[in-house]
């Protein structure tokens, strides 16, 4: 068996991983291999991130046209979805595999496909090639988690890849899972035209929200027909039906977004000693493994699951590897936002965990309604929230509910990080008519 050495060996090829190849090899010119069995480019691009808020325009756009065309004075017949039609405009968005493996090849990395599995903790095995480095970043993500429930294997479910890949809208939807994946497919499918169900284990859907910003989507979904039902499970499923808390419901389809696993079982992690839990592999705030030389990063290791924060921690690792980099990974201000309409967007402590820590906490909240250019779009449920410190006036967190609340926070997490007050809020200039306003106002009440 042929043997390679490189400077990095990445194993995966999503965003974590072509974030740390790109910055070994340009920062620190290293000759690295990345090794990838299943989709180059990894899921963000392919099957997640990009494809799926591409579904969501297109549903933001049916049911706009549809609630709002007439009343603008715009006369247009009932619009029709093509599914089929939508699906090749989603799919041509993304780069198709080939293409990928001849970027990555043009970018100078060694592109080994296949399974790949520890020897030693600087050798890797893959597809009859015996790769040696002296650092190894595994970055091999995740996968649906499919829940113990009676019935599911034979019930044909789907997930959200498979969902992106339907050539017909279902008839009726049952969502396993009230999180960001469930919620924005369940708003998808709604607009497309079928009947959807989420079921939710927890007391509140969007469980890591604010429990304010939560309701107020909770409430602005289920105004579109979107039934929601919390603190349940499915008891069981079968073709055609389901049981929910003691109900039957009749579904055509089950889509599971109940949680993800780590992509780790056939690394032969054990045969290292690389230390692995319940929520992927252990590293501490260099993204470190149990096992000097090899690093984990994105959704296979312990730690938030997004995109940016997969790229993040891959820089950290890089540095701590070629640097010996002093940067540990920070979540502090971490802008998140959950793509549904209205967007659930939100920037540091929720009110519960504020007070979870104890202090004097403030809170201040503005009505989407009140804002002038939510009314364009006839917004009825939405809110900004704003959490902070009484004594010192720091803002601690931010919640917003509305069209464009991905950007709001987004924009926010330097001012938070930097110590930005609620009256820093209130005296600042802002532009109107935008969303945004409603910061200002929700920070004039608590002046």
């Amino acid at each position: 068996m042929p043997t390679e050495t490189y400077d990095l060996i990445v194993l995966g090829a999503g965003s974590a991983a072509r974030d740390g190849a790109a910055k070994a090899q340009r920062e620190h010119g290293a000759r690295v291999a990345l090794v990838e069995r299943t989709r180059w480019g990894g899921s963000c691009p392919n099957v997640a991130c990009r494809p799926t808020k591409a579904y969501l325009v297109a549903a933001e756009l049916i049911h706009d046209v549809r609630a709002h065309a007439a009343e603008r004075g715009i006369d247009l017949p009932a619009p029709v979805l093509d599914l089929a039609r939508t699906r090749a405009w989603k799919d041509s968005l993304r780069r198709d595999q080939n293409s990928w493996v001849e970027l990555l090849r043009d970018s100078g990395y060694g592109v080994y496909p296949g399974q790949a599995s520890f020897v030693d903790a600087n050798t890797v095995h893959v597809e009859g090639a015996s790769l040696q480095a002296e650092r190894v970043l595994i970055a091999t993500g995740g996968r649906t988690a499919v829940p113990a429930i009676p019935g599911i294997e034979d019930a044909q479910w789907i997930d959200h890849i498979s969902a992106l890949e339907l050539t017909e809208v279902p008839e009726s939807l049952l969502v396993v899972g009230g999180g960001p994946v469930g919620l924005e497919f369940a708003q998808i499918f709604a607009r497309f035209g079928s009947r959807v169900t989420v079921v939710n284990q927890g007391a509140q859907i969007a469980a890591r929200a604010d429990a304010d910003a939560a309701k107020e989507l909770h409430t602005a979904l289920e105004e579109e027909g979107i039934a929601i039902v919390l603190n349940a499970g499915v008891e069981r499923v079968a073709r055609g039906e389901a049981v929910v808390a003691g109900r039957s419901v009749k579904v055509s389809h089950v889509l599971i977004a109940s949680g993800r696993v780590p992509n780790v079982e056939e690394l032969n992690l054990a045969e290292v000693g690389v230390e692995t839990g319940r929520g992927g592999i252990v590293v501490d705030g260099r993204q470190r493994t149990s096992v000097e030389g090899i690093w984990a990063a994105g959704d296979v290791a312990v730690g938030p699951w997004f995109t940016p924060t997969a790229q993040y921690q891959a820089r950290i690792a890089i540095d701590d590897m070629f640097d010996g980099g002093t940067r540990t990974a920070d979540y502090s201000f971490l802008p998140t936002a959950i793509f549904t309409d209205p967007e659930l967007g939100a920037v540091g402590l929720t009110e519960e965990e504020a007070r979870a820590q104890g202090g004097d906490v403030g809170v201040a909240t503005h009505s989407l309604r009140a804002v002038t250019r939510a009314q364009y779009y006839g917004a009825m449920h939405g809110l900004f929230k704003l959490v902070y410190d009484k004594p010192s006036r720091r803002l601690l967190g931010v919640h917003v509910v509305s069209r464009d609340a991905s950007n709001i926070v987004g924009s926010l997490a330097v001012a938070l990080s930097l110590g930005a007050t609620v009256d820093d809020l209130a005296a600042v200039h802002h532009v109107y008519p935008s969303f945004s306003e409603g910061l200002k106002a929700a920070a004039e009440q608590a002046v």
